[in-house]
Parts: C-alpha cells; sequence; structure tokens
C-alpha cells in the first residue's frame, strides 16, 4: 500500500462492501462531506471529488510537513504517514457509525484499505479531473458533468466560496472555457 505523503497529490477512492449503497440519500452525502472537511481539509487540499451512490473519488494533496505536525491532533513522535492514513480512517468511521445508526445496520461499509494513487504530472492531473467529474454520466445517472449535484464541478465554475483549490483547477486546464469545453466530451480512461 503506498503511504500518504507530506506535499504529494493522490487519488484517493473507495467503494462499499458489496453491493451496498454509502449513499442512500442527499443527507448521507452532505454529512459525509461535512466529515470530509472535519478530518482531510485539514491535512490535504482538495482540487475535485465525485460522490457516487457506492463509490467517491477526490484528487487532493496532502500540505506540508510543517503543516500537519502543528495540527492539534497530530501527537510529536508519530510517524506522518500513520497520522495521515488515520484522519482517513476517522473520516470512514464516523461515516459509517452514523450511517449504520441510520440503516439499522452493523459491520464495515467500506472496502479495506482504501485506495490511493499517486499523481505525478499535471498531464494525469487534468486526465483525472477530467475522469472523475465524468463518473456519473459513466453510471447513466446523469448526461452532462454540471447535472449531478455531488461533485465539485458546479463549484469549480462558479464564483461561491469553496474550500476547494478553483484556481488551480482551471489553471491545470488553461482557462475555464478550456475545462469547460475538454469536459463536453468523454474522458480518455487509459492510465487512470
Amino acid at each position: 500500500m503506498t503511504p500518504l505523503e507530506p506535499d504529494s497529490y493522490y487519488h484517493i477512492f473507495n467503494r462499499a462492501n458489496g453491493n451496498e449503497k454509502i449513499f442512500r440519500s442527499s443527507n448521507n452525502y452532505n454529512f459525509f462531506l461535512r466529515k470530509y472537511t472535519k478530518h482531510i481539509v485539514p491535512i490535504s487540499d482538495t482540487f475535485c471529488y465525485c460522490l457516487m451512490p457506492n463509490h467517491f473519488h477526490f484528487l487532493i494533496r496532502i500540505k506540508n510537513e510543517s503543516e500537519i505536525v502543528n495540527l492539534p491532533n497530530y501527537r510529536p513522535n508519530q510517524a506522518i504517514h500513520i497520522f495521515l492514513s488515520k484522519q482517513f480512517s476517522n473520516l470512514f468511521s464516523s461515516y459509517t457509525q452514523a450511517f449504520n445508526k441510520q440503516m439499522g445496520r452493523k459491520g464495515s461499509l467500506f472496502m479495506r484499505p482504501f485506495k490511493r494513487k499517486p499523481v505525478k504530472d499535471e498531464s494525469y492531473l487534468r486526465k483525472l479531473t477530467h475522469y472523475i467529474h465524468h463518473n456519473p454520466i459513466e453510471a447513466g445517472l446523469c448526461k452532462t458533468p454540471e447535472n449531478w449535484k455531488y461533485s465539485s464541478f458546479n463549484t469549480l465554475i462558479s464564483n461561491k466560496p469553496t474550500l476547494l483549490k478553483r484556481e488551480e483547477v482551471i489553471r491545470n486546464f488553461d482557462e475555464l472555457d478550456n475545462f469547460l469545453s475538454i469536459h463536453t466530451t468523454p474522458p480518455n480512461l487509459s492510465g487512470i
């Protein structure tokens, strides 16, 4: 398993155990994003995401070491990669506990371990952003990226305040018009 390291980009993704859904209502999607903000935003910058009924994708950059070690819940002498993985574990655990209580179910909800794939260059970063936003279209849940409300697409093309790294994402596509144009066609899935 690839350890999470400071100043590194990752495609983070996971899915439900078996054929279950991890999100069954708008409240589930919104609660997961609130838990993400609590556990993951302190340790990473988020470029884009998409939450689907049975899986999710995030494109993130882990913050630098000095930001991480100065977090109030970081314990001195703790290996950073262990702390970073624990933050994700806390996200999944807290969401699962609430979901299980709501649905009257028991046991793990997510596959273990969660998947993380290093993102090494800007070309792959662009390709991954496009792929993430096209997930609901590929699944037949909507016709265009702006029709899926559980992704970062609409926030990225708006002027609304956001925790996303909007300017960096758009700059990776040169400009907003190019970002929009590229998202009108299916992504090239080779290498994803």
